[in-house]
This record gives C-alpha cells, structure tokens and sequence, in this order.
C-alpha cells in the first residue's frame, strides 16, 4: 500500500493518541512512521528502570544543545524518544496536567478561547482511567493507566510533612481541586508496569487492523502539489520510499522534529532556508521559534537512616528486586522513584505556583556514564513559567543532520531569580521538624553555596532541562503562529501538526498528559468530529 487517508509522522505520546482515535471506526486507513524500534527492550516496562532507558542510545536522539550563553557556555544534553512510545517510553512517568490557569491564559492573552481549562478538563478526564477514581476532575474509563505514587518509605511522608511545616502547602491530588502544595504525585503506570502512549493507544489501535506502523522510517520532507500537502518521503531499509495521504499530514514528531521537518519541507523563516539551500514554499517565521523548556535543578542531602533503595544498586538486591517485579508487578522495581513532589510559590507575588518539586528518596551521581546510588535524598526544581525563549534552527538542508537547539535558559533575569528562590525554599522545607532524624548535610549543592551570588553561579553551573521541550510550532492567530486552534499549519492544505511544539505559553507541569490532551483534541478537530462539551470544575484558587 502507497495511499492511506492519514500519515502520522512519530509514534510518540500525541501520535499514538491520534492513531488511535481517527482510527476508532475501523473505516479509515493509517499510517504512522516512526524513526526508532519497537518498544521490546524490557526496561522501558519496568518503572525503575527510567535511568537506563533516557540513557540508552538505541531508544533516543541524543540532542545536545549549543553552547547556553547563561549556563557558563554548557551544552545540555536533551534526550528525546526515538522508539514507539516516544518520550513516553523513556520519562519517569510523572503524570501532571498543568495549572488550570495556565490554560485559561491561553484562552485570554493568546485569543484561544476554546482552550480555556474548562474546554480541555472533559478531554483529561476521558483520557485516563485514574486509581483515585472517577469525580469532578479524574476519570476511570479512559485508556491511559495512572496511579498514584504508593511506594512506601519514610522519606516521602517527611517531605510532606515538611511541606506542611514550612507553609508551602499540601494537596491530596494535584490535578483535581488544589493544584498547589506538595503532594504524592500520579504516574503513568497500571498494574506495576509503564503506561506509555504505545501501551495505552497504539496497541488497541494496531489491534483493529487499520493501523500500519513502520518503524526505523526516518522521514525526511513532506511533499506538496501547489500548496496542498499529498505524501512523505522517508527512507526505509536503505532506499527512499513516497507514501500518500488521502486526507491529511500529520507530523507528531515533538518540539524538535516536527519544526526541523517543517523547514525542510519549504515551511518555516524564509531566509533561513535560502541560506540552508531549501526552496521556501511558505514564509512562516515562527517555525522554529519559541522554544521553551522548565531548567532544573537538584539539591541533594544525606540520608541519616539507610533503607533499601538506597542499596539497590548491589547485584544481589538488584536481582530480587527484578525478580519481585517480574513475578508480582511490585516492590522497589515498580516505583519511578520521584512519586512525591509539589507545586509552590516561590515568592508571594506570583499568582499561582511558580516552582515544581520532584523528591526522589536515593541520592545519585554519574561516573563515567553509569549511576551510583547514594544513602541521600534528592530534590529536582523547576521554573514553571520561563520568560527566556529560544529557537531551533537548521545546520544544513540533511534531515540526517541534527538542528542546533539554542534554549537560551536564563537568558531573562526574572528566570535565574526565581532559581535562587527555589534553592531557599529547598533549604526552609528540609529544615522543618519532619526531617531532624533523616536530614543528614547538604551534599549539593553543599553549605559553602551560602550567599544570593554563590546560588546564582552555582545554579548556572548546573541547571539542565527537565526534559520539556516546546512552543516550536506555536498555537495562535498571530503573525508568529504556525497553526490555528485546530492544529491547522498556516498557508498551506491538508498539513497539521500535533505535539508538544504547539503549545504557545509552557504549562506549570509536566508535559505528557497534556500533549496526549491536545492530541486527543485535535483528533476530533481533524475528523469532524464535535468537541467534548466543556466542564467547569470546582477549584481551590477560586473560593
């Protein structure tokens, strides 16, 4: 077969999603090419195993980005899913959809009015079958699996408990009522295992025999006739191969992928593309642009009691705890290990929660390319809300070559300030009651990073990504959009694009669910489908 009523380029969290549901009656034909394997190496299934899969080569892009002006001229490495499943193949699971105002601002300072929270909550709901249970904010029959964390060591219950002490808040379901204070955090995972994108929709979908996957297709331009988008090319098994596509082009290959084909099929800043040697067939300037990632940072202190994670890295519990997984689904192996966490203020001006925790109770460092457990306990900090915006841009007209990623993180002060917040607000939540018989000292980033200018240069010197790239191909009505509220590409027929890469103002959260979301949105928006009629929830901020 050559034609098929849609091609869907990526298999990752928003592909899968969209093969799934306009593949839903059975009546449709589908295509969707994916760069990387199949999702058989067995430790992309095992929650813990989280480590060795974003490190493993085989199953990632391996981006780098340029040197970062603000991070001392360091390159990040920027790992990337390249099996089915995407990135939620190799993510710690972390299920979070985001501040309902962070959408509403879309809806009112970005003219998106139908992406106001209410309009995206029934689409939440539907999309996932919660172990909370179905209420106002969670469902129970959706496709994706999402628990929330039960690991049990005393190191989450003091971490809550400390949260509680240093009046930042406690919630008992960030994603339903009150979306602030720390909490025990929801992952995608069922029944012990990961629950990624290819688990929860591609696989029902290949099940109905509309569906094809092609995988290790490295894509390479969309193809037009006029301005009408009619088919890919992509290689395959060493020989360039052309497929059509009846009704639409679908590219849903992330924040990275999905600008790099656009501007290497003619789409994108039109100077920028004379001078890789492509042809322009839309000048669209705002490919590429808007890039938007939350930079991270860990503080690490040592464990004053030791408990069995801590030692799991010897080969003998390692073996038990793999063998407990295997045969019951349970224990320290079906933990992704960052199951507590919160959403804060870092200073009391910001109107809603400005700082994210991860708490993972085992402290780690990297030697030579392999991970060393530590008796600690570590605390990842985000910036929720950047205003430093970055771009992606073409090395040449090769798709074989990779683009150079540009963040810019803390390119804007107010960034870096609200860092420095963040370590002080790391240090007053452990300093609380909660932690005196665990709080050993400060490993990282250690007592000597006292004053405001030690925390700045040290956050410099280490601030990464959190792994949430987008705005790339942003949502919008403006003259930098690159598509509509329907995930239309602009100028052109036939062509959307559906990932993280469209979002115009990053979420306070994680980026998964709500590209699964927007996924399963624009599935109805491209099908003709109506929308999911809107739910206005009931929210903590608003009493």
């Amino acid at each position: 077969m050559n034609t098929f009523d849609y091609i869907i380029v990526g298999a990752g969290s928003a592909g899968c999603v969209l093969a799934n549901k306009l593949g839903a009656d059975g009546r449709k034909t589908i295509l969707i090419l994916e760069a990387g394997p199949m999702d058989y190496d067995p430790m992309i299934h095992v929650p813990a195993g989280v480590y060795r899969t974003w490190h493993e080569p085989k199953l990632n892009w391996n981006y780098h980005t340029e040197p970062e002006p603000e991070l001392h001229d360091r390159s990040v490495f920027m790992p990337r899913g390249k099996v089915v499943g995407g990135s939620s193949s190799i993510n710690s699971m972390v299920y979070m959809r985001g501040h309902p105002l962070d959408y509403d601002r879309w809806a009112n300072e970005h003219g998106l009015t139908r992406w106001s929270y209410e309009h995206c909550l029934p689409y939440f709901k539907a999309g996932e079958t919660s172990d909370r249970g179905a209420d106002e904010w969670r469902g129970d029959s959706g496709p994706l699996g999402v628990s929330k964390g039960s690991f049990d060591n005393p190191l989450y219950n003091a971490f809550i408990a400390a949260g509680e002490q240093a009046g930042q808040g406690r919630s008992d379901d960030l994603n339903g009522f009150n979306p602030e204070g720390v909490a025990r955090l929801d992952a995608t995972r069922k029944n012990g295992r990961r629950c990624s994108a290819a688990v929860a929709h591609l696989r029902p979908a290949l099940k109905r025999g509309n569906v094809t996957l092609l995988v290790r297709a490295m894509v390479k331009r969309v193809l037009f006739t006029g301005n009408r988008a009619y088919g890919i090319a992509f290689d395959h098994k060493g020989s360039e191969r052309i497929v059509h596509a009846g009704t639409q082009v679908i590219l849903a290959g992330g924040a990275i992928n999905s600008p790099q084909l656009l501007m290497l099929s003619g789409i994108g800043p039109a100077d920028h593309l004379n001078d890789r040697g492509i042809r322009p067939l839309i000048d669209l300037p705002g490919v590429g642009r808007n890039l938007q990632d939350h930079a991270s940072i860990i503080l690490q202190y040592e464990c004053l009691k030791s408990f069995p994670i801590h030692k799991v890295d010897v080969p003998w519990r390692k073996a038990a705890a793999g063998l407990q997984w295997v045969f019951t689904r349970s224990g320290m192996a079906a933990s992704n290990i960052w199951e507590a966490g919160g959403l804060i203020r870092g200073n009391p001006n910001v109107p809603y929660p400005n700082l994210q925790y991860h708490f993972g109770p085992v402290g780690f460092e990297y030697d030579e390319g392999t991970i060393k457990l530590l008796q600690a306990f570590a605390i990842h900090v985000d910036q929720l809300r950047p205003r430093s915006r970055g771009s992606i841009s073409l090395k040449s007209g090769n798709p074989y070559d990779k683009p150079a990623l540009h963040f810019d993180y803390l390119a804007e002060p107010g960034d870096l300030d609200e860092l420095v917040e963040g370590v002080h607000k790391t240090r007053e939540l452990v300093a609380q009651q909660a932690f005196d018989d665990l709080r050993g000292v400060e490993l990282v980033p250690g007592p000597q990073v006292a004053s405001d200018a030690d925390i700045r240069d040290w956050v410099r010197s280490a601030a990464t990504t959190d792994f949430h790239p987008c705005g790339t191909c942003r949502m919008g009505h403006g003259p930098d959009s690159v598509v509509d509220d329907q995930m239309r590409v602009q100028g052109v027929e036939g062509l959307s694009v559906v990932d993280a890469s469209v979002i115009p103002q990053i979420m306070s959260a994680n980026l998964n669910a709500p590209t699964q979301m927007i996924a399963a949105r624009a599935a109805d928006y491209i099908a003709g489908a109506p929308q999911l009629a809107p739910l206005a929830a009931k929210f903590a901020f608003q009493q």
